[in-house]
C-alpha cells in the first residue's frame, strides 16, 4: 500500500515572490514527501543495521526537528503529541531520553499516515509562524533545519538502498533515468602549486557549524586525479589480489576486512564470471567506466597504495574545489547513481557528485571552533573524534545544499554510504632523489627560461627513436629519402676518399639506417661506431649491424655527441652525421659540435655532413607538420618523457604541436603551444603556462653551401667537397 501524503495546509501561502522563506520551507519538505512516495507503508519501516533508520523516522525526525527547536519557543504551540519527542529525538541527549537507534525499525506505531498527519500539523504551524515574521535567530535556526532535512533526503535513500540489498529479490526503490554510455578517459594528475591558502566557510551564507571559521592552511605542491576511480580500476585492484594483501592495508583495516571477508565493494555480486551491484533501480551489471562507490575508508587507502598514490587531505581537496563550479551527478539529475564522467577538460572533474571522496583527514575541529551554546552544541563536534572526512557530495546529495566547504565525516569502516576515491601524490617528494640529473637540470632550466625551452637532444628515447623512424617514411618528409638517394651516388666518389681499414663512426646514430648506404657501398670500412644517448635504441641497433654484417667489428658509444668522445677505434676514421640533425643546433651549438667532433675524430679525420638547402616554407611546413600527426607526436613525446623519468605532471594532450617557418633565422621551429592555462610539475617545481604559451623544442635550420662553409671553418674544418641532389634540397658535405 502507498503511504498517504499529508494534507495540504487549511492556508493559502504568500507567494514564493513575496515569502520566499515560506517557498523554500514548503519546497524541501515536500521533497522529502516526493523521496517517500514511491515506497509502500512496510518499506517505510525497514531498517537493516542499527546505522540506518527507517524512511518514516527520517520523515518524523526532521519534523520533530523543528516542532522542537522553533516551535518548541512558541508559548501558543501544543505538540502534536507528548510521546513524540522520545520516539524521534536523535542523539540531543541534553533533551532528554530517547528511543534506541537501533530499535526504529521496531516502531510500527505511529503509521505512515500518523506521520504524515504530524508533518502537516507541525507545517502548518510553521508557515503562521513564518508569515507573522522571524527574528534573526529564528531565521537562522530555520534554515539548519531545513539543510538538517535535506541531509535527512540523502540519508533517506541510502539507508532504503542498504535494506533493500537484503533482500535476494534485489527490489528496485523505483525506475531511474537511463545512465550515458561513456568510455572513461585515462587517468592524468592536475598539479596545484600548494603554499599558504585558505580554507573553511568565510561566514556569507549558510554552512554547518564544523565549516568554520576560515582559517589558513600550508600545503605542499600536490596533484589530484582529474577523475574519480572507476569500477574498471577497481577490479584490477581485486584481481591483482588487493583484498588479499596485507602490505597495503592499514592494520585495523586488514582485521575487519579478513574478519567480514571483503573481497569487492559493499553490494557487489559475482555471477557466471560478472560483476553485478544493487542500486537504487534493482540489481544491475557494474558500469565499469563509473565511479566505485559503497568503498570504506580502509578500503579507499589501500587502493590508493596499490595506485602507488594517496588520498588527498581535506584541505588539498577544498583548495582544488574553491575554483570549481557546484555542478555534477548530483540527486536533481535524477540518475541515483554514479555514472561515468565526461570528456577531460584539463580540470578536476566530478568534484561534486558521483560518490562523496574520502580524504586522509581525521574529522576534527578546525582552529577557534567553538560548538554551538545548548543543545544545538550537539549537532557536530561532539563526533570529532574516531572518524574520517568526505567531501564533494554524492547522486543523492541535493544541489542547493552543496559547496565547497562542506565536510562529511563516518566511521572508516563504513561502507553504506555512496563513498569512494579521487587519488592524490605529492609533488615535492619527485624529484628528490635526483639532483645529479642531468636531463632534470636542464629541464628545469629550460622551463624557467622568458621563452621556455627544452634541449632536442632529450627528443631520442627509445620511443622518440622508434616516431622519428616513422617520420623518416612520411611522403611528406623529403630529407631521408633524398638524402639516402644522395648517399647511393656518392658512395663510389667518397670511397675513392676513405682509406682502407676506416672505421665508420656515425654521430646521433638512432637505427643506423644512412649508415648502410655507405656500409653497402664502400667494402673497406673496417668497422661501424654508432654514437648515441639512447641507450635502449643502441642495442637494438648493434644487434641489426651485427646480425646483418657479421665480418663488420660493431662497437657502439654512449655519449652526448656535443662532448668530446674516447673511440674505441684508431685514427683518422670518417665521421658521419647525417640527416641535417646539425641544423637543429643554433650557430653556437653546431660550431661546439663540430669542433667535440674534431676533438672526437682526431686531427687527421674526414666528417661527411648533411645539411638541408634553403628552399620554398610550404614544402618545409608539410615536412614538419604531416597530415598523419605522427611529427606531432614525436614533439609531444618529450612532454611524457620528462612525465617517465622525471615525474613530471605535462598533460600531453592539454598542448598542440606547431611548426613556424623563422625567415630572419632561416629556420623551421618546433614548438608545443599550451591549449589553456595551466601548471605543470616538475621535481616539485610549479611551471605556469597562459593559453597560447610555447615551449620551444626544437629548432631545423636550412643552410647555403656558402653558409656552411664559414660556419664549419669557424670550428676549425675546411670544405673538402660537396655533393647535392639533383633537385637541390639537400647537401653532402665532406669535411676535413
Amino acid at each position: 500500500m502507498n503511504i498517504r501524503l499529508a494534507t495540504p495546509p487549511s492556508f493559502a501561502p504568500a507567494p514564493a515572490n513575496e515569502n520566499p522563506l515560506a517557498a523554500r520551507y514548503l519546497a524541501v519538505r515536500q521533497q522529502t514527501e516526493n523521496l517517500a512516495a514511491p515506497l509502500s507503508a512496510e518499506d517505510q519501516m525497514l531498517q537493516s543495521m542499527p546505522d540506518a533508520s527507517p524512511t518514516k523516522w527520517h520523515r518524523a525526525h526532521t519534523t520533530w526537528f523543528f516542532e522542537t527547536f522553533l516551535l518548541g519557543g512558541e508559548a501558543s504551540y501544543r505538540p502534536f503529541h507528548e510521546k513524540f519527542g522520545f520516539l524521534f529525538n536523535s542523539y540531543y541527549e541534553a533533551l532528554g531520553p530517547r528511543h534506541a537507534r537501533p530499535q526504529r525499525g521496531l516502531l510500527s506505531r505511529p503509521s505512515c499516515a500518523e506521520i504524515a498527519d504530524y508533518r502537516a500539523y507541525v507545517d502548518e504551524a510553521m508557515l503562521a509562524m513564518i508569515a507573522r515574521g522571524l527574528s534573526p535567530q529564528q531565521e537562522a535556526l530555520l534554515e539548519l533545519g531545513l539543510n538538517h532535512e535535506e541531509q535527512h533526503q540523502e540519508l533517506l535513500l541510502t539507508d532504503i538502498l542498504h535494506a533493500l540489498a537484503q533482500n535476494a529479490l534485489c527490489p528496485a526503490y523505483q525506475t531511474l533515468r537511463l545512465a550515458p554510455a561513456r568510455e572513461a578517459s585515462p587517468l592524468r594528475f592536475i598539479p596545484f602549486d600548494g603554499g599558504t591558502i585558505t580554507i573553511g566557510h568565510d561566514g556569507d551564507g549558510f554552512a554547518f557549524d564544523n565549516e568554520g571559521p576560515s582559517h589558513q592552511v600550508i600545503l605542499a605542491p600536490y596533484a589530484l586525479a582529474d577523475r574519480l576511480t572507476t569500477n574498471r580500476e577497481w577490479l584490477a585492484f581485486m584481481e591483482a589480489g588487493g583484498y588479499r594483501d596485507a602490505t597495503l592495508w592499514l592494520s585495523d583495516g586488514w582485521a575487519l576486512a579478513c574478519a567480514e571477508n571483503w573481497d569487492a565493494p559493499l553490494y557487489w555480486r559475482e555471477r557466471d564470471s560478472q560483476w553485478f551491484s544493487m542500486t537504487l533501480a534493482g540489481e544491475q551489471p557494474v558500469d565499469l567506466n563509473a565511479p566505485v562507490t559503497h568503498v570504506s575508508f580502509y578500503e579507499a587507502d589501500a587502493f590508493a597504495r596499490f595506485m602507488g598514490k594517496r588520498l588527498p587531505t581535506e584541505a588539498e581537496w577544498e583548495h582544488a574545489a574553491r575554483a570549481q563550479d557546484i555542478r555534477g551527478n548530483l540527486r536533481e539529475s535524477g540518475y541515483l547513481r554514479p555514472i561515468a564522467c565526461e570528456e577531460s577538460s584539463g580540470r578536476p572533474r566530478q568534484m561534486f557528485g558521483d560518490v562523496w571522496e574520502w580524504t586522509q583527514s581525521p574529522y576534527m575541529a578546525y582552529p577557534g571552533y567553538a560548538p554551538q551554546d545548548g543543545a544545538l552544541g550537539e549537532y557536530n563536534g561532539k563526533f570529532m573524534v574516531n572518524q574520517m572526512v568526505l567531501r564533494g557530495g554524492s547522486c543523492v546529495t541535493p544541489a542547493a545544499h552543496m559547496r565547497a566547504t562542506y565536510r562529511n565525516f563516518f566511521h572508516p569502516h563504513q561502507r553504506w554510504q555512496f563513498s569512494g576515491v579521487r587519488l592524490a601524490e605529492s609533488l615535492m617528494r619527485r624529484g628528490a632523489a635526483k639532483p645529479d640529473n642531468e636531463f632534470l637540470r636542464d629541464v628545469l632550466r629550460g622551463l624557467s627560461e622568458p621563452q621556455k625551452r627544452l634541449d632536442a637532444k632529450y627528443f631520442y628515447d627509445e620511443a622518440g627513436s622508434k616516431l622519428f623512424d616513422d617520420i623518416c617514411r612520411l611522403p611528406e618528409y623529403y630529407p631521408t629519402r633524398t638524402e639516402i638517394a644522395l648517399l647511393n651516388a656518392i658512395a663510389p666518389a667518397l670511397g675513392s676518399r676513405v682509406a682502407k681499414g676506416t672505421a665508420l663512426v656515425e654521430f646521433g646514430a638512432g637505427t643506423g639506417s644512412k649508415a648502410r648506404q655507405l656500409l653497402d657501398a664502400i667494402a673497406h670500412l673496417s668497422a661501424y661506431v654508432p654514437v648515441d644517448i639512447c641507450e635502449p635504441q643502441l642495442r637494438q641497433t648493434v644487434a641489426a649491424f651485427k646480425a646483418h654484417y657479421p665480418r663488420l667489428k660493431v662497437e657502439a658509444v654512449i655519449a652526448d655527441i656535443t662532448r668530446r668522445t674516447q673511440l674505441p677505434v684508431g685514427s683518422a676514421p670518417l665521421g658521419f652525421f647525417p640527416g641535417s640533425t646539425i641544423g637543429n643546433f643554433t650557430e653556437d651549438e653546431a660550431i661546439e659540435f663540430l669542433r667535440a667532433a674534431r676533438a672526437t675524430l682526431g686531427t687527421n679525420a674526414q666528417l661527411l655532413v648533411g645539411i638541408d638547402l634553403v628552399k620554398d616554407m610550404e614544402t618545409l611546413i608539410r615536412a614538419y607538420d604531416d597530415s598523419a600527426g605522427v611529427t606531432a607526436a614525436f614533439n609531444k613525446n618529450l612532454l611524457a618523457r620528462i612525465n617517465r623519468e622525471l615525474g613530471g605532471t605535462f598533460d600531453p594532450d592539454g598542448f598542440a604541436h606547431r611548426a613556424i617557418w623563422n625567415a630572419g633565422k632561416s629556420r623551421i621551429e618546433m614548438h608545443v603551444e599550451s591549449l589553456h592555462e595551466q601548471s605543470v610539475f616538475v621535481a616539485g617545481r610549479a611551471f605556469h603556462f597562459r593559453r597560447g604559451e610555447t615551449i620551444h623544442t626544437e629548432n631545423s635550420h636550412k643552410y647555403t653551401l656558402a653558409g656552411f662553409a664559414a660556419l664549419a671553418e669557424k670550428a676549425g674544418w675546411r670544405v673538402a667537397e660537396h655533393w647535392t641532389s639533383d633537385d637541390s634540397a639537400f647537401a653532402e658535405v665532406l669535411l676535413f
